[in-house]
């Protein structure tokens, strides 16, 4: 951000790429702050670019509060990424006065100096609106469904029922603040939902009465911290039979269709139908986005690189937004006017029969006549002030308890709603649970109805668990009574943190902002034996982890309390089903074996059927908000039931990766037959299963070469055919035949520029099958990089698991180029050029492609014809420099004749020899290359040997690791060592022949 109105974003993938945005504002809060004593976050200097809470307050708050005194309705949102700095804006934290309560106080301090014949009205109301179901924040009586809202032709859309509190201070709305937060973190940790999946809505409804001028303005204020605005990759619905939520991101959705259409009416264009009813939120704001009102729009960005396109699209959403054009205008009346409005809603809230029955405060309520308003508005603030009086003296209370008694402090994921509840430990034992009999009313996700025991005696505190109830300390799972020191971290249920503050005399000027939620997550992480390091971050030299693991890191320290939550809404809705967390070792699926990246996945069991699919990161988390909405509906009490297609708990029966196989080629570079048992790791690592295969150089009639056909140097295959055949021979000891002998498996593999993996058939309910599958390939023209991938890669051979119901993976080969004699074609670079001149029937392929083999076979022909003729042209030149040229000026022609008849017979003499030394050496690289496939299986193995979780194990684990690198070395040194030998020995052997040939 160069200037305070422009917006530059640099594509990290590709530097030279930038796009640069206008605003009316723009403002860099990143860097470049210093805090000063009351921890305001003030610039560090002068010249610094950095925005403070004060200068975003000045620039927008001012605006509203300029707006509401003179009569306009204003609102102001809050658009971006979750952690983008939303609610950061809109709220703040700690000292960092955010632009709601900085907009609220400046209105009372305002209303103080106000006229004397000019009477200020605030009331105060504060929602919440989660998957299209509104909450009232002020309201501790909960609605099943949430709240209804209702159309009316002169109010418009309005929340019906929603509490308005009246409010004569800052204070009161402070407290109101907190009162709201404090309900809408109960509601967040009964159903663990995260408040970034949320909007909240505050409204400040200000009248002002000029009692000398029978004259009144209103204005309404709209102040709204949007749901997080990830698009629908980042969350998850993408590559999943069933989409997001449905209502998660309804709101959202329709909030940008709206903004849309509004700005392309700005523009011109014609707009049929602007959708403010698809969605709660778009109705509710329908006036504020395009109606009768001043509206601003906060878009929130990350200067982080990995959130690259989430920040360009937020920044589009607005550039969106600023086309849009409101035509507010003042909304005055006189008190008559107002008088006869007031009768009118509620003729239509009532009912012209009904009238009669209602309360007579309830009438004047509204508005019969400018002395019954005045009357009105003094009984609600009459009735306000008694429930301040009591909540007053609530919140003196709880401020004396939290000085006196040790307790717990409730830790989210949002530190907005951090350090709200708290729950205090007195003298002698308590129950905490879910039961409303329980000292300790706790709610969220696996919290029995008797928990946990909390005990307060001789100065100390002690915490039990329940039976079998879940309660972590630390990080580590604790089963008996356990003593609490002073900032212990407690995990009740599934994910329900809380901090333990001590007694007083145990506390000091501790900084409790340190122990935030991913503090508890990585501790419970360590505690697992979960880390960077056994994930496998290798330093990248300057002593930092590779960022690629660090990622997939933070992802899994992301999802572990996600599947902590999905666990226990599987168990308590009956689903039998258990996720675990696994990491995907990408370089599995690498030909050359390289530590590329990593990827976590979910591994999903159903532990009745035993049935098991593997969910990607986006499709769990996904699911898992699906599994909220039908929680919810338990717990509301409804039918649970859903149709199996609609149900986030099933899937449809799927073939299962179980592990890769490395067969490296090299030896195939070198014409050499290869047949090994090799491993198919899984993604722990670990051994799944044994492979029996063959890779062998044949003929085009497909007969195996023998030891004559091998080279010494790959290149000198270069240009020439080469066929061979693959072997998938048997598949021994796969675990997951062994845990279910009814289930089948499958093998894939794809080699070089195949477009389409091979697969062989399925095999059902057999122990070790024999599977039998030879496949023959031909590289017409063998190019040098094919060549190059020959020695340097390997072939990888996929382990499918095949369960009760699911397809089969498709053997079909669409795609692929065959040879005459029904070869599949590898290396097919040049023939595809050749293929894609002009355009082709089948008939025309099917004749070029035999014009091509004739012409492959005639050039090798010619190849050898003329490597032959060079061999007997070196041969008679070496004859002839033997002979000297005296003697042969000499001799006569038929005498030269013989002589090079003789000079020929000692050639083919010598030739076997030099051939069996050829051979000897094909076959010491025979050797070491079958060696080496198995030095290179051993190190693979040895790259994803992991550590155990269990301690105890910690110690074999080591002796085998050791015993392995011994192995290994062992064997490679050995290897060279034969190698070196044989080498040495058929050289001497070479020199010596040609040294007796001379």
């Amino acid at each position: 951000m160069h200037s305070r109105t422009t917006t530059t974003i640099q594509d990290p993938k590709n530097p030279e790429h930038m796009k640069t945005f206008t605003f009316d504002l723009a403002y860099w809060s990143h860097n470049g702050f210093q805090v000063d004593q009351d921890g305001v976050f003030i610039s560090a200097d002068p010249n610094s670019i950095f925005a403070s809470q004060r200068d975003v307050f000045h620039d927008l708050g001012r605006g509203i509060l300029d707006s509401a005194w003179q009569g306009y309705n204003a609102t102001l949102l809050a658009y971006g990424q979750t952690g983008s700095g939303k609610s950061y804006s809109m709220i703040g934290f700690g000292a960092n006065k955010g632009i709601i309560p900085n907009v609220c106080e400046e209105l009372f301090q305002a209303v103080e100096n106000r006229e004397r014949n000019q009477e200020c009205q605030v009331t105060f109301s504060m929602l919440e609106i989660y998957n299209e179901q509104v909450r009232d924040l002020l309201s501790r009586t909960k609605k099943p469904g949430g709240l209804k809202v209702r159309e009316d032709q002169q109010l418009g859309f309005y929340v019906e029922g929603l509490k308005s509190v009246p409010c004569e201070n800052y204070a009161q709305i402070e407290r109101l603040m907190e009162q709201g937060t404090k309900i809408r973190t109960t509601a967040s940790t009964n159903m663990n939902v995260s408040s970034s999946r949320s909007h909240m809505v505050i409204t400040i409804q200000f009248k002002q009465v000029f009692l000398d001028r029978d004259l009144t303005k209103q204005s309404s204020i709209n102040l709204v911290d949007l749901a997080g605005s990830e698009r629908q990759k980042s969350s998850g619905s993408e590559g999943d039979r069933l989409k997001e939520g449905s209502r998660v991101n309804l709101s959202l959705t329709n909030l940008g269709n709206v903004i849309s259409a509004l700005a392309d009416a700005a523009v011109g264009k014609k707009v049929l139908h602007i959708p403010y009813r698809d969605s709660v939120l778009t109705k509710l704001l329908q006036s504020a986005l395009g109606g009768n009102s001043r509206t601003a729009l906060i878009a929130a960005i990350s200067p982080a690189d990995i959130c690259y396109e989430e920040t360009l699209s937020t920044l589009r959403y607005a550039e969106r937004a600023k086309k849009i054009r409101n035509k507010a205008v003042v909304n005055t009346s006189t008190l008559m006017r107002e008088s006869r409005a007031e009768n009118s809603k509620l003729l239509l809230r009532c009912g012209n029969s009904r009238i009669t029955e209602q309360p007579a405060y309830s009438l004047a309520e509204h508005g019969l006549g400018p002395r019954a308003r005045q009357l009105t508005w003094a009984h609600l603030r009459a009735q306000a002030r008694k429930e301040w009086r009591r909540l007053y003296a609530a919140v003196a209370q709880e401020r004396q308890m939290v000085k006196t008694f040790p307790h717990l402090l409730n830790v989210n994921e949002d530190p907005q709603l951090t350090g709200v509840l708290k729950y205090f430990i007195q003298a002698g034992s308590c129950d905490a649970g879910q039961s409303a009999s329980n000292a300790i009313t706790l709610q969220g996700l696996g919290i029995s109805d008797k928990h946990a025991s909390f005990t307060n005696l001789d100065g100390q505190v002690a915490v039990t668990p329940h039976s079998k109830c879940k309660v972590v300390v630390n990080g580590v799972p604790i089963t008996t009574k356990t003593r609490l020191q002073h900032l212990d971290r407690i995990i009740l249920g599934s994910n329900s943190a809380y901090l333990y503050i001590g007694f007083p005399s145990e506390r000091g000027n501790e900084d409790l902002g340190r122990f935030d939620y991913d503090f508890f997550q990585l501790e419970r992480a360590a505690a697992e034996g979960v880390s960077v390091d056994k994930l496998g971050a290798g330093n990248s030299g300057d002593g930092k982890a590779d960022p690629s693991v660090l990622a997939v890191f933070q992802d899994y320290i992301k999802l572990m309390p996600l599947v902590a939550e999905a666990n226990q809404m599987s168990e308590e809705l009956k689903k039998e089903l258990k996720m675990e967390l696994k990491v995907k070792n990408l370089a599995s699926s690498d030909s050359r074996g390289y530590d590329l990246q990593k990827e976590v996945m979910v591994k999903v069991t159903n532990q009745r059927t035993h049935e098991v699919w593997m969910w990607s990161k986006a499709k769990f988390i996904n699911r898992k908000f699906l599994m909220e909405e039908l929680y919810q509906r338990f717990l509301d009490g409804e039918d649970r039931h859903v149709a199996q297609e609609d149900d986030p708990f099933w899937d449809p029966a799927e073939a299962v990766h179980l592990g890769s196989a490395h067969i490296w080629l090299q030896s195939l570079a070198y014409c050499m037959e290869l047949e090994e048992q090799v491993e198919f790791l899984n993604c722990d690592g670990l051994e799944e299963a044994l492979l029996h295969v063959h890779v062998t150089p044949c003929s085009p009639a497909g007969q195996a070469c023998g030891e004559e056909h091998v080279v010494t140097d790959p290149w000198e295959l270069l240009g020439k055919r080469m066929d061979f055949q693959i072997h998938i021979v048997r598949c021994l000891g796969a675990q997951w035949l062994k845990e279910d002998a009814e289930r089948g498996i499958q093998m894939g593999y794809r080699i070089y520029d195949l477009p389409h993996t091979l697969y062989t058939k399925p095999v059902w309910k057999v122990m070790n099958p024999q599977i039998e599958e030879s496949v023959q390939f031909t590289a017409l023209n063998a190019s040098q990089d094919f060549l190059n991938y020959l020695q340097t890669n390997a072939l990888i051979v996929d382990l499918w698991g095949l369960q009760e119901g699911c397809t089969a993976l498709s053997c079909s080969q669409p795609g692929l180029m065959v040879t005459g004699e029904g070869h599949i074609l590898v290396d097919t670079k040049k023939t595809a050029t050749v293929m894609d001149m002009g355009q082709t029937t089948p008939t025309q392929t099917s004749e070029l492609y035999l014009k091509l083999l004739k012409l492959e076979r005639e050039t090798e022909l010619l190849r050898n014809i003329n490597r032959a003729l060079r061999e007997e042209n070196v041969l008679l030149r070496e004859s002839l420099e033997k002979t000297g040229p005296s003697q042969q000026a000499h001799m006569p022609p038929d005498t030269l004749k013989i002589s090079g008849m003789s000079t020929d017979r000692e050639m083919n003499q010598i030739c076997p020899q030099r051939a069996s030394y050829d051979g000897e050496f094909a076959k010491a690289l025979k050797v070491f290359y079958q060696s080496m496939n198995v030095a290179r299986g051993q190190f693979l193995k040895l790259r994803h040997h992991k550590p155990p979780e269990d301690d105890r194990m910690l110690r074999p684990f080591v002796h085998q690791q050791s015993q392995m690198l011994r192995d290994f070395g062992d064997l490679l040194e050995s290897s060279l060592w034969k190698l070196k030998n044989d080498v040495a020995l058929i050289v001497k052997k070479k020199r010596e022949c040609l040294l007796h040939s001379e």
